[in-house]
């Protein structure tokens, strides 16, 4: 493992986390995910692949979208690690490793002699990332756990959606995609601990630890003594108005002006500064009481103009306002070209798209634009070749149908 920081005699800065090695057990999205984040910092990340790939690789159109999202950068090897010359060829990896990430089913990479117990004791200063669908200690461990049953058991459908209807999940997989960002946090955590101890370490977290994370200030307000949270919507329960989806002339804004200083300014900003005095609205406590007058209002004062004039009418005024966007107008949006999230992903045959680069920089750098998600198994020679194996190791292995 090498430090970052400049080259000798150059300004050009080593990425954070260059001479950083990983080991991708993972499939769908988390593992996956984790390991792409270390690899556009700059590790150097194998994924480990069965023979027929990531299963993410066989659920259709979404599941290829998956495998692009959260791959790029990585060098690929599919082996049968049921076999123990698969396993042996695995850790020869390992031994090199400074990282190993796994998100598969429940004791499945324990009955394949990989877990964290058996390779820390090989290998003390490995750092191994395990993320689970419910952790390793509940009831609740040997099950397995997809992004939808943490949002189900954690809380969090049962406040999304609208109070007269069946609880809804948030629209893309996002407890999935914060366990990957989360679990890549903890493995920097570990790395930099080990600089200083010499010692790796086992991390451990799963989807539904996620899933609650990310609900905090709900739940501090419910083990406060507050009121068991429900569905109501767009809004806030004790706030107004708050997160208010407000129709315009060609679609929909989202509001907050809450703070009695921001909604006086918007009173003003619209035109009625009689709704600042108006006993109904005169305080939040009076707003959220009275929501259902104060979304009617809202809806007369905004309704006759369009979605950009609402937004640089009370932006202007620094009260938070947002346009709610399509897909293809997000996809024009100058925000996001400046941002330069957007980032080309090419494969080695040419092969070109796009995708979603780190969504923050370090000093001015540019966001990285790793190689696309390799096919599986495309390294699998090479990378068995670093590790010692000779050609006519690597034929009797492809003979006897370890490797792909």
């Amino acid at each position: 493992m090498t430090t970052a920081g400049p080259q000798p005699g150059t300004d050009t800065p080593v990425a954070p986390l260059a001479g950083v090695r990983v080991v991708d057990l993972g499939q769908y999205i988390a593992g996956p995910g984790a390991a792409m984040v270390l690899a556009e910092l700059g590790a150097s990340v194998t994924k480990i692949e069965p023979l027929a790939g990531d299963q993410a690789r066989h659920i259709g159109r979404y599941g290829e979208s998956m495998v692009r999202a959260y791959n790029r950068g990585k060098r690929s090897i599919a082996l049968d690690l049921k076999r123990e010359a698969g396993r042996e060829a695995a850790l020869r990896l390992i031994a090199r490793a400074d990282v190993v990430i796994q998100n598969l089913r429940p004791g499945a990479i324990d009955k394949l002699g990989l877990g964290a117990r058996e390779l820390r004791e090989r290998f003390p200063r490995l750092i191994c990332l395990d993320i689970s669908g419910f952790g390793r200690r509940g009831p609740s461990s040997e099950r397995p756990g997809y992004d939808i049953a943490a949002q189900a058991e954690s809380g969090l459908m049962s406040v999304t959606g609208e109070p007269d209807r069946a609880p809804q999940k948030v629209g893309v997989p996002i407890i999935d995609a914060a366990a990957a960002h989360l679990g890549a946090q903890a493995v920097l955590a570990a790395l930099y601990s080990r600089e200083k101890s010499g010692q790796g370490a086992s991390i451990d977290t799963s989807l539904f630890d996620v899933a609650m994370h990310l609900q905090a200030a709900t739940w501090a307000d419910y083990l406060g003594g507050g009121p068991e949270p429900t569905r109501i919507g767009d809004g806030q329960p004790h706030n107004a108005p708050a997160a208010e989806v407000v129709p315009t002339r060609d679609g929909h804004i989202v509001l907050s002006a809450y703070a009695e200083e921001h909604w006086q300014r918007f009173c003003r900003v619209i035109g009625r500064e009689d709704l600042a005095s108006d006993p109904r609205f005169a305080s939040n406590e009076r707003r959220v009481a009275h929501r259902a007058e104060l979304r009617a209002v809202l809806r007369e004062c905004l309704s006759s103009r369009s979605s950009e004039e609402c937004v640089a009418l009370l932006s202007g005024q620094q009260i938070v306002a947002g346009a709610v966007r399509g897909y293809a107008q997000v996809l024009n949006s100058p925000d996001l070209a400046a941002s330069g999230l957007i980032v080309d992903a090419v494969g080695a045959d040419g092969t070109r798209y796009q995708a979603l680069g780190l969504p923050y920089r370090i000093d001015d750098a540019p966001r990285t634009a790793p190689p696309a998600a390799p096919a599986c198994g495309a390294h699998t020679d090479a990378l068995l070749a670093e590790v010692g194996y000779g050609a006519p190791d690597i034929a009797a292995l492809r003979r006897d149908g370890v490797i792909a």
